[in-house]
């Protein structure tokens, strides 16, 4: 990537400047302050004073802000066309602990990302991480290369859709800082109405995915949401992002982790994630780096994703599950639109693509499967063949109109069960000879 020191000094352009830095990068530092993009070799002479800085870094910064009014003049009539890079993510809140996990998750996974800030000289750290990351690229790109430092404010509606680019994926990571306890406008501006102008300025880029991520029991009523909630109504204002949301059309995933002050990023070694349909869960802890793993996941599989509220948490005694897996048995609020289908093939090589298109339209499809096999028939009930010696019971049903009620009609031979003849009640009957016997006559007494 490529080098730019941030300097908080006013930079002046008059004759009186040092010999050692000239007239044209004076210019481009006035550029950089003015809101345009910079992009400054880091191999350039120019930088030498800006390496030996202690806020050197090897990336390229980008400061989305105010141009200048011959250049908005210039580009009243020139229509925009921004053609959306499928391997591109613009991630807001980029230097927070879970977006900066997120964007070297990202970067895992093959992305290029475009790491949204507020102040460009806080991405010092993040950048440093990243380079200190090796990976096994196959084109020989490092992770540094791939990040792009974006400089803008979210509370600044007009900035937000240049930083966005063409980025099609979304990632928000926002939120009110903890540090600050007594702004009590901090849930509002930055949970709410951030987020809503970042949700804005996305569905004016037309993105493909939007994944955004608030707070357990932002829809709940009661113990522990009355807890958080005492931080100038943090759920509420989140509650409110997602609303504007599901509101805007996008496709979108929410989620909704526990509680991620206290684990550390060891805490995946003992605990593994588990997810849960929204408003179930009631408390439970998960790492930042967890979560970052969820969300990049998210963004490489964007059908599993779709527009779905996603409650995580991460628990000792849940099995250790692939999260494509889990993210598959959360139900969607959508029904997945259907894929493209490919363009027919054309039948012959020398057609034109109208007459292909007027014969593909001409023609009615058949209703069965099967036609496009001539040797290939559906399969048929099989006919019973009859005897060759018709009986006299077969011949009287020789009307084509008139079927025999019984099966048994189309074989001579084969008769049908007759009732077994009722056996005899006496075992005697069979043996002439054998005589029951019969009770004793009493014979008379003798004189």
């Amino acid at each position: 990537m490529k080098l730019l020191a941030l300097h908080s000094s006013p930079i002046s352009t008059s004759p009186s400047l040092s010999n050692g830095i000239s007239r044209r990068a004076s210019m481009e530092k006035s550029a950089f302050f003015s809101g345009q993009a910079l992009a400054v070799p880091a191999s350039s002479k120019r930088c030498t004073d800006a390496r030996k800085s202690s806020a050197s870094v090897d990336f390229r910064v980008r400061a989305i802000g105010s141009v200048g009014s011959s250049q908005k003049a210039s580009n009243v009539n020139e229509p925009e066309k921004i053609t959306k890079d499928k391997d591109l993510v613009f991630v807001a809140g980029a230097t927070g602990r879970v977006g900066s996990r997120t964007v070297r998750e990202l970067l895992k996974l093959g992305f290029r990302v475009r790491a949204g800030v507020r102040n460009a000289q806080r991405a010092e750290t993040l950048v440093k991480s990243v380079q200190q990351m090796k990976l096994d690229d196959s084109s020989g790109s490092t992770p540094v290369e791939k990040l792009e430092i974006v400089q803008c404010d979210l509370e600044n509606q007009s900035g937000i859709k240049p930083a966005i680019g063409n980025a099609s994926i979304v990632i928000c990571c926002i939120g009110a800082s903890e540090k600050e306890i007594f702004d009590i406008t901090g849930p509002y501006r930055i949970d709410y109405k951030a987020t809503e102008n970042l949700i804005n300025a996305a569905t004016v880029a037309k993105v493909d995915h939007f994944i955004l991520l608030t707070s357990l029991g932002t829809n709940k009523i009661g113990f522990p949401a009355a807890i958080l909630n005492l931080f100038w109504g943090v759920l509420i204002w989140k509650r409110k992002a997602e609303e504007a949301l599901i509101a805007s059309g996008l496709p979108y995933t929410i989620v909704r982790p526990g509680g991620m002050e206290r684990p550390t990023d060891a805490f995946k070694e003992t605990h593994n994630i588990t997810l849960a349909y929204e408003d179930t869960l009631f408390g439970g802890l998960v790492s930042n780096l967890q979560v970052a793993e969820l969300m990049a996941c998210m963004a490489k599989n964007r059908s599993l994703s779709y527009c779905k509220v996603v409650e995580v948490i991460a628990e000792t005694t849940a099995p250790l599950t692939p999260m494509e897996k889990l993210l598959a048995k959360i139900p969607s609020k959508r029904e997945l639109p259907a894929e493209p289908l490919p363009d027919p093939v054309p039948t012959k090589i020398h057609s034109k693509p109208e007459e292909v298109t007027q014969l593909e339209a001409s023609k009615p499809r058949p209703l069965s499967p099967y036609t496009m096999y001539d040797d290939l028939k559906p399969p048929t009930s099989p006919t019973p063949t009859p005897s060759t010696t018709p009986s006299s019971s077969h011949e009287q049903f020789t009307s084509p109109t008139q079927k025999p009620l019984s099966p048994y009609i189309a074989y001579q031979d084969l008769k049908p069960p007759t009732s077994p003849t009722p056996k005899p009640l006496s075992p005697f009957t069979m043996y002439e000879d054998m005589k029951p016997p019969t009770s004793p006559m009493p014979s008379l007494p003798k004189n």
